[in-house]
């Protein structure tokens, strides 16, 4: 009886202990009542090699090691963040686990293009419901968890502003060759007026046969021809996919918004672009941009603003400026795709409820180094600061990024790449939609439960 008392009293204390510790200065708020007994907590990601921390940190790396380390001590657990899997491979981890948890306490950070087969068999557990987390914090990305919303409940999160993916480059040699003064791209721009029509009486004027031989020797464009198409739909208020009222997903891409904006790059594609040679890799416009001869440039945020980014090695300057905006769009828009943090759908509510707050505060900035600027890093270095300040600065805020719900049903390759992107020259967007709904509509009645 005493020993029992003993420890009844003892547990006691470090349930009181934890409630009323004060957190140091500049640290969050302690959560009173959560101990994990000294569990192990992993967080598998699809890329962290070896987790061990560096023997001889700078200054802010000691800071996080030192966060982290109160974390842990405070909420009586270890955290390990690590790889299980790799980007194609993650998500069968995750479905293995479900399939067959062995009590390991866990959370997976997933690319988006494969969360929704999961998510349609009820694999991930709900954040809305932890209590311990607000998820109207600035912290979380506003894009994922409207992505990772059905019905009511949000079943996955990230942090911080999206990375932004689609721009247009601009070459200014060439444009400036072309009688284009690249700065007046900047002002319609930030003025509203950077149009499909803008931009495609730019490509017109670009367009140029040097030496009067029938073939284009400057272009105004080149680029992946499917990340122009997708810009083509979303610039210009379509999208694929959508929920309906009914909280069901459902075919889009058969709007009046989407099907223009389809026919319109289709045309803008053929009359401007420098497309793939009979013998040309399917990544050809990488290194004919390099070469100099094309206007603009149809490509994500990575291939220029990044260290070592395929256009390190270009010849000439460049630009960037957003999408621009179709007849029926309301604003610049990039489609985000962001790596969705999820809780596996093996746990009671309050285990679930103590690893969203575990996350919540694993994945906080280091306190005292909370810099909303740090996304700038070297930016600079690479192009003007108009590019940088306005234009990758803009497409990181949430109005500017919308998800693509045919994620929902697979890859971007998967579901839109051969029966409908890589397929628009030869077939009018009509045709290439009608003869894909079958199957499009099957994937859909799978996701919302409706299957054989």
């Amino acid at each position: 009886m005493k020993k029992l008392f003993a420890l009844l009293l003892a547990v006691m204390m470090l349930l009181s202990a934890t409630a009323l510790a004060e957190a140091p200065e500049g640290y969050p708020e302690v959560v009173g009542g959560v101990d994990f007994g000294g569990a192990e907590i992993f967080i598998y990601d699809y890329w962290t090699g070896d987790p061990s921390r560096k023997e001889d940190p700078n200054e802010e790396e000691q800071a996080q090691y030192d966060y982290r380390d109160w974390i842990m001590a405070t909420y009586n657990c270890k955290i390990t963040q690590v790889q299980k899997g790799d980007w194609a491979t993650n998500v069968q981890e995750l479905i293995n686990f479900c399939t067959a948890p062995d009590g390991t306490l866990c959370l997976y950070i997933l690319p988006p293009d494969f969360v929704g087969q999961p998510m349609a068999n009820d694999l991930f557990e709900s954040w809305s419901d932890s209590g311990l987390i607000d998820l109207t914090a600035d912290k979380w990305n506003t894009s994922t968890l409207n992505f990772m919303t059905k019905g009511d409940k949000v079943y996955g999160v990230a942090t911080g502003n999206s990375e932004p993916r689609q721009c247009l480059y601009f070459n200014k040699r060439v444009l400036e060759e072309a009688g284009i003064d690249w700065e007046t791209i900047y002002d319609m721009q930030a003025e509203g007026t950077w149009t499909w029509d803008a931009f495609e009486d730019m490509l017109k004027q670009i367009n140029k046969d040097t030496d009067n031989d029938g073939v284009l020797d400057i272009y105004g464009m080149t680029g992946n021809n499917s990340d122009f198409y997708m810009m083509g739909v979303v610039s210009n208020g379509g999208e694929f996919f959508r929920f309906n009222d009914a909280g069901e997903l459902e075919i889009a891409v058969n709007s009046d918004e989407a099907l223009e904006g389809l026919a319109w790059t289709k045309d803008v594609w053929a009359n401007y672009a420098y497309q793939q040679p009979a013998d040309g890799a399917w990544d050809y416009f990488k290194e004919a941009w390099k070469q100099g001869f094309c206007g603009f440039y149809m490509y994500q945020t990575y291939g220029g603003f990044n260290d070592n980014s395929e256009m390190a090695g270009m010849a000439d300057d460049w630009g960037c400026v957003a999408f621009p905006i179709g007849p029926k769009g309301e604003t610049y828009v990039n489609i985000t795709s962001d790596n969705v943090t999820v809780i596996p759908n093996v746990y009671d509510d309050d285990t679930a409820a103590k690893l969203a707050l575990i996350y919540d505060l694993w994945s906080n900035a280091t306190p005292g180094y909370d810099d909303e600027f740090a996304w700038i890093g070297n930016k600079y270095n690479f192009t003007d600061d108009r590019a940088v300040d306005e234009t990758y600065a803009m497409l990181r805020e949430p109005e500017h990024c919308v998800a693509n719900a045919a994620l929902y049903l697979g890859s971007v390759n998967d579901i839109l790449g051969s029966p409908l992107l890589w397929s628009l020259g030869g077939q009018t967007p009509q045709e290439l939609v009608d003869a894909a709904t079958p199957a499009w509509q099957a994937l859909c009645d799978t996701f919302n439960g409706k299957g054989n």
